[in-house]
């Protein structure tokens, strides 16, 4: 299915190629025929042929299985809901409806001269207005009557191209304005926004909301922007249509922009999913900075470490459109090259309204950012910017940690056991990483392990040990056995995506064989066991033997006749 879109050289047990989804010249792209994954070492995309076909054909998770299905000859089951059918057929209706309006609008574009004219004083070309599919509302009421048997069909008004008047008359949602179709991540068109030739208002007018199209979830651009995204590495999310069509025009066409509404988690997680840099181009005004606020704020729960957020403000008065006008493509890309870091901006926004230089005002800005610290989703960002705000703060960072904290302060790593003994409640002591990277990829590689053998789950805080927990879970849970790609599909957007993608990584470097992989799953899991063991006699040692329960006695004595048959390591 992956050598139709990017061929591939057979490497060994694998095949390689060079990655469909960053820009490269020596090939790091491995697909595992037998494990049904792909990983890139370059830019670390990985995933099974459902995620592929999502990441790199723009597929909704159905139609990736139906695609694999009809390839397969198969037929996907389907059941469905009161009213499902009638949806499609309305879907399938509007997307017809809007893809003969957007046709209308462009050859329209054709034979307006005022348009063209505004066209070409922004600097435009036909190649990129006709990139974008641009076109034109001519004045008018009623000009859409030409483009449709019907100016009645109701078809019309649920696309949002007709509106009806309070009156019954019906007219023309669009009318004299450059129109720029918005597609799906599939190229479909699903609305438009269209903005007026001169200084009337409002400058830009959306399709409103409709069965195919939601502004909280769609990107102005992202579709046509989609393997430039993925060649530079980065994508730019500005506020205007013509700002993404500027930008294009100057050679920047990694540029989408939001539909009239702030920046949504829907919104990021599309962007985070498409590259690992997103830089947030705004206005340097009030309202610029507010809408940066808000789209810091609907970042912070969606990234993860090894991706980063950026903001870029532009001098008053000038938009990003202005900005590439007057100084260039290399002066605009220097410009995001120096963005702020989504933690530097964080920090100095809170400052701002903080000031440090008092104790008040020091805890006023640790108040001020518990909330947004806390909606942290990258545990290693989280950490490093708590580093940071204890050093604003002039706190110890354990003890801002304790202050951050939402529950008891600190959590079990920072309690300290009020009893003289201590005891284990100091917590488990951390095992070496590489252990659990064994157990972790060795159940990954062979999902049937945790049906055939019992293994043990690990009581201690890290990534390495959550993922472990949740896929031996995983494995353990479903009705039919789990597979390896099924795993990689199931965790693709959770936070043990990371963990599992590194692990993957590694066996494709070592191939190794199914045996050796149970034995090496199996050797962890009594490594675990022996140092769980020696940990709880231990605590058992560390208490007076006079406080001791029965079932603690007895534990104690069966621990220390097994230590003795084991020889000396056990004593």
């Amino acid at each position: 299915m992956i050598d139709r879109s990017v061929p591939l050289k057979k490497a060994g047990a694998n095949y390689q190629a060079c990655c469909p989804f960053h820009s490269e010249k020596t090939p790091s792209f491995t697909v595992s025929p037998t494990k049904q994954f792909y990983h890139c070492f370059g830019c670390g995309a990985h995933g099974t042929a459902i995620g592929f076909l999502m990441e790199h054909s723009g597929q909704s998770f159905p139609e990736a299985v139906e695609t694999l299905a009809r390839d397969a000859g198969l037929e996907v089951p389907h059941t469905e809901r009161p009213g499902e059918r009638e949806e499609r057929k309305v879907s399938q209706d509007l997307s017809e409806t809007l893809l003969a309006a957007a046709k209308f609008y462009r050859a329209q574009l054709k034979e307006a001269p005022a348009a063209i004219d505004y066209l070409k004083r922004r600097g435009l070309t036909g190649v990129v207005a006709a990139h974008f599919g641009i076109g034109y509302a001519p004045p008018g009421w009623q000009n859409l009557a030409a483009a449709f048997a019907s100016y009645d069909d109701p078809a019309l008004d649920a696309a949002g191209l007709v509106i009806a008047g309070d009156n019954g008359k019906r007219y023309d949602r669009f009318r004299d304005r450059i129109m720029f179709p918005i597609h799906d991540n599939r190229g479909r068109v699903i609305g438009f926004g269209g903005r007026v030739l001169d200084s009337g208002e409002p400058k830009y007018l959306n399709s409103p909301e409709t069965a195919v199209f939601s502004k909280g979830r769609e990107l102005y651009g992202l579709y046509l922007a989609r393997n430039a995204i993925r060649d530079a590495g980065r994508v730019v999310v500005v506020e205007g249509y013509m700002d993404v069509v500027a930008l294009a025009q100057h050679g920047i066409g990694y540029a989408v922009a939001t539909l009239g509404t702030s920046t949504t988690a829907t919104h990021a997680q599309k962007l985070l999913r498409l590259s690992d840099a997103v830089v947030f181009c705004f206005d340097g005004d009030a309202a610029g900075r507010k809408a940066a606020w808000r789209a810091l704020e609907s970042v912070l729960p969606v990234l993860a470490d090894g991706k980063e957020a950026r903001f870029l403000f532009l001098p008053d008065g000038e938009d990003p459109d202005d900005f590439v006008r007057r100084r260039g493509k290399d002066a605009f890309e220097r410009a995001l090259d120096a963005a702020l870091p989504l933690s530097q901006y964080l920090l100095a926004e809170l400052s701002a309204q903080h000031s440090p230089t008092t104790a008040e005002g020091r805890a006023a800005l640790v108040a001020a950012a518990k909330p947004y610290v806390g909606q942290i989703g990258a545990p290693i960002l989280g950490t490093l910017l708590r580093r940071q705000l204890a050093e604003l703060a002039g706190l110890p960072e354990a003890q801002l940690g304790s202050l951050l904290a939402s529950g008891p302060a600190g959590g079990a790593a920072g309690r300290r056991d009020p009893s003289p003994r201590g005891g284990r409640a100091a917590g488990p002591a951390r095992r070496p990483p590489s252990l659990l990277r064994e157990l972790l990829q060795g159940l990954v590689l062979e999902p049937s392990l945790a049906r055939r053998h019992d293994l043990p789950r690990i009581d201690e805080p890290g990534l390495e040990a959550a993922a472990w927990n949740a896929v031996l879970e995983h494995c353990m849970s479903g009705t039919t056995e789990a597979t390896t790609a099924g795993i990689v599909q199931h965790f693709a957007d959770s936070a043990h995506a990371q963990a599992i993608a590194a692990v993957l990584a590694l066996a494709a470097d070592q191939a190794l064989p199914a045996d050796q992989v149970e034995v090496q799953v199996l050797a962890a899991a009594q490594k675990l066991r022996r140092a769980e063991g020696q940990r709880e006699l231990h605590a058992l040692l560390s208490q007076p033997l006079s406080s001791l329960s029965a079932e603690e006695r007895e534990s104690l004595t069966e621990r220390l006749k097994a230590g003795r048959n084991d020889g000396p390591a056990a004593r």
